[in-house]
């Protein structure tokens, strides 16, 4: 389906007034607008992703976290094997290009040299640093083994997503904070 097609106002369970609306849903939302900022329609296209993924699916069975997981994934954010440096590294790089942004990274991450001397966290923490001088946290999400996991939102955003992401049940830290 086109974005553009998609009447998202239509569908739209949610009125005008009712902000304080608890529901996994509304949650899911605002996370995506979130880990969007500044693209509300990738954050409508999300949504209506996710939507169209829970649709079938028993309310109780539903994990919210791994299906935004998959409804982002190397959009808004990204899930990446543990020792998989260079994984990391594009992924990364890819979510800073929408706010035509380019890691530091210390060092060229085309050399298998520099891969050979980096871990995950010391990439994120540098990642952590050089996209917030410019406005940005990245945020490293718990997985269940031994991938990496994360997004990137605006710096001024992170006590409402430290919010969110605890009454969804995500895990964070911030990217600095990686072991």
């Amino acid at each position: 389906m086109n974005p553009s097609d998609h009447d998202f106002d239509a569908e739209h369970d949610f009125d005008e007034g009712e902000e304080d609306d608890n529901s996994v849903e509304a949650r899911v939302w605002q996370l995506l607008q979130l880990i969007n900022p500044g693209d509300e329609e990738l954050a409508l296209q999300q949504f209506a992703d996710y939507r169209d993924a829970v649709g079938h699916q028993d309310e109780e069975a539903v994990d919210p976290v791994e299906i935004v997981s998959r409804v982002i994934d190397w959009r808004s954010g990204f899930v990446v094997d543990g020792q998989d440096t260079r994984a990391l590294v594009q992924a990364i790089d890819e979510l800073a290009s929408r706010w035509n942004l380019s890691i530091d990274w210390d060092g060229d991450p085309d050399d298998d040299d520099f891969h050979a001397d980096v871990d995950a966290a010391s990439l994120f923490a540098t990642a952590y640093d050089r996209l917030n001088e410019h406005g940005y946290t990245l945020w490293a999400r718990e997985t269940d083994d031994d991938s990496y996991a994360g997004w990137i939102t605006l710096s001024r955003d992170n006590e409402p997503l430290r919010e969110l992401a605890t009454v969804l049940g995500i895990n964070m830290r911030l990217g600095s904070e990686v072991t």
